[in-house]
């Protein structure tokens, strides 16, 4: 469980534009699977990272700009299956306050 609070902590400290390149780099990762449908919500963070962030709608996303990105990546590949479905959960349910 403290894996799994720990990568939330790190969410919740991004800035709103990284969340949204998060959520585009975990829901179009083959490295992450769970149980959500990954490409209806790649299609909404990838929607709504073209009007936030004009960088990316004139390109692809590199995340190695971006470590604390890739950071969070990894520590969820090293994460069970139910651990991932937690960071997920949490990260779908609560992007939305925005």
């Amino acid at each position: 469980m403290d894996k799994v609070n720990n990568v939330i902590d790190i969410i919740k400290d991004m800035t709103f534009i990284n969340k949204l390149r998060f959520g585009v780099c975990v829901f179009s990762s083959g490295y992450l699977n769970f149980k959500y449908d990954k490409k209806e919500y790649y299609k909404q963070y990838d929607k709504l990272l073209r009007e936030w962030d004009e960088e990316y709608s004139k390109s692809f996303l590199d995340a190695r700009k971006y470590p604390i990105i890739l950071f969070v990546l990894a520590k969820m590949m090293e994460m069970n299956e139910g651990e991932k479905n937690q960071v997920i959960m949490w990260f779908i349910n609560n992007m939305w306050i925005y």
